[in-house]
């Protein structure tokens, strides 16, 4: 618990704006504290790059040979709300009421909405303030992976084999793994520690693009419009209106696509409209980048002119083909969480992973719980006994993985 809110209390927030890796200096200064604590655990092969990826070994203790095996988290939390002056709040033996996070602006961490609080009665539970984020992802992963490697070093009794550890920059913004130096790192498989409730193991996720659709208007004195004004708004509008309405964030789940629109800026002459595609299955997803460009075109010949120019560009895909071929890897995941009394609750993610652009650059590597839920906002919390599990977890793995290989 206090190696968490250590944690936490560094302000590593990332930015998509920025052109350099890491996104932001203020990330290099929790990337130094783990490289210390590191090697004042006993790690070994400890190493920052210029890019403030953090990587370092834990030898094996047993003879035989024995697959090397990866545990990955990031330590930057999203831009998408404030990390800055996290003052963790702990709630000790939940007793499943409203948790008052901020009396003076009234809010409230209450079950009747968030009702996954009910399952953590009697637990610890950190959260926030109520004005920042709380940083569980992912710094409840990077908690949990340092305290098991720390855990093995205190007891050479449990066998192991080589174990190699990666913590990196600007994985909320989507770079996670693009400096990722696979082949240093040299394990056979890896796991990220980033999924949320307890029991998550995932091996399957979104596949994803952005899309920026610029609309171009004509802007003239509105008194002499008449047949010479054409607002990029509108027309912005006419293409918002166009896309199924049903399949957005807020109406799908499980394995269901969406459109997603992030922002809009615009006015007479010009019009942006930002947008995430998301869908699980790869020829659904090229249909949804294909749709987007048919309607631009469909608008343009309405308007009889070239008003609207789409660019997508894809961000990740589905590890789900690269980790279903070594699928002994998510066996022994679901074997080491069985092991230590935790049901695996085994489900695609609605999102994205580092692991999943690991996997594609050979690297196969699901996504364990970390323990938190409600990322990346103000009502985000994490109960210390997931943390506790999650951390078992990834010990009964090493062990599990050296007995697998006897």
């Amino acid at each position: 618990m206090d190696r968490f809110i250590g944690y936490v209390k560094i302000d590593t927030q990332s930015d998509p704006e920025s052109e350099t890796t890491p996104s932001t200096p203020k990330q290099w200064d929790l990337a130094n504290r783990l490289v210390e604590e590191l090697k004042q655990i006993g790690m070994e092969d400890v190493t920052i790059d210029e890019h403030a990826y953090v990587m370092a070994t834990l030898p094996a203790n047993v003879p035989h040979k024995v697959p090397v095996i990866g545990f990955v988290s990031h330590f930057d939390t999203t831009p998408d709300f404030s990390g800055t002056n996290v003052n963790p709040q702990i709630i000790e033996d939940y007793d499943g009421k409203d948790i008052v996070l901020n009396a003076e602006k009234d809010i409230v961490l209450s079950p009747d909405y968030f009702d996954d609080l009910l399952q953590y009665k009697g637990q610890t539970i950190i959260t926030t303030d109520g004005n920042t984020l709380l940083g569980a992802d992912d710094k409840a992963g990077i908690t949990e992976i340092m305290t098991a490697m720390e855990y093995l070093i205190n007891n050479p009794d449990i066998p192991h084999g080589k174990i190699r550890i990666c913590f990196t920059p600007d994985e909320e913004i989507g770079r996670g793994a693009h400096q990722f130096d696979v082949q240093k790192f040299g394990a056979e498989w890896a796991y990220t520690m980033d999924g949320s409730q307890i029991g998550e193991l995932e091996y399957e996720n979104f596949n994803a693009a952005g899309a920026v659709v610029k609309v171009q208007g004509k802007s003239v004195h509105p008194g002499y419009a008449k047949d010479k004004m054409i607002n990029s708004m509108y027309i912005a509008q006419d293409f918002i209106n166009s896309l199924p309405r049903l399949e957005t964030p807020e109406h799908t789940e499980g394995r269901q696509g969406f459109f997603h629109l992030t922002s809009i800026e615009g006015d007479v002459e010009e019009t942006k409209l930002q947008y995430i595609i998301r869908d699980h299955d790869k020829t659904h997803f090229e249909a949804r980048k294909q749709m987007m460009k048919d309607l631009a075109s469909e608008i343009c010949s309405q308007y009889d002119r070239d008003c609207i120019q789409v660019e997508i560009k894809d961000q990740y895909f589905n590890m789900r083909e690269k980790v279903e071929p070594v699928m002994h890897i998510v066996e022994l995941a679901k074997e080491a969480m069985e092991a230590v009394h935790v049901k695996p609750i085994i489900k695609p993610i609605r999102g994205g992973t580092d692991g999943a652009q690991l996997s594609f650059k050979g690297l196969p590597c699901p996504n364990i719980f970390a323990g938190g839920h409600n990322f990346h906002g103000k009502y985000e919390y994490v109960p210390v006994e997931s943390m506790q599990k999650a951390t078992e977890v990834i010990v009964k793995l090493a062990e599990l993985t050296a007995k697998k290989y006897e």
